[in-house]
C-alpha cells in the first residue's frame, strides 16, 4: 500500500499533468500503428513530417523538464518510430508512382 501512496503523491503521479498528458498522448502512436494497415496512398507526407518534428520536440521537452518525464518520453519515442515508418511508406509510394509515370511516358 505504501508503494501506491508514494506513486499517488509523487511529482509525476496521477494528481499531475506529468501523468495524464502522456496517458492521453498514447492515442497518437496507437492511431499511427492502426494506420499501417491502410494503403500508403492515403498518407499525408506533410502531416507525417510535422508529426515527426512534433514528437522530436516533445521528446526533448520530456527529457529537459524537471522532474524528468520518462512516461512522456516513451510515448513520443513510440510516436516518432511510427511516424518515421509511415513517412518511409509514403516516400516509397511517391518514388514508385514517379517511376511508373516515367515508364508510361516512354
Amino acid at each position: 500500500m505504501k508503494i501506491l501512496r508514494t506513486f499517488w503523491n509523487s511529482p509525476i503521479g496521477p494528481k499531475t499533468t506529468h501523468f495524464w498528458g502522456p496517458a492521453f498522448n498514447w492515442g497518437l502512436p496507437i492511431a499511427a500503428f492502426l494506420d499501417t494497415k491502410k494503403p500508403p496512398e492515403m498518407i499525408s507526407g506533410n502531416m507525417t513530417a510535422v508529426m515527426c518534428v512534433y514528437s522530436l520536440l516533445c521528446m526533448r521537452f520530456a527529457w529537459m523538464v524537471q522532474p524528468r518525464n520518462l512516461h512522456l518520453l516513451a510515448c513520443h519515442a513510440s510516436n516518432e518510430t511510427m511516424q518515421l515508418y509511415q513517412l518511409s511508406r509514403w516516400a516509397k509510394t511517391q518514388g514508385f508512382s514517379q517511376q511508373q509515370k516515367q515508364q508510361e511516358a516512354d
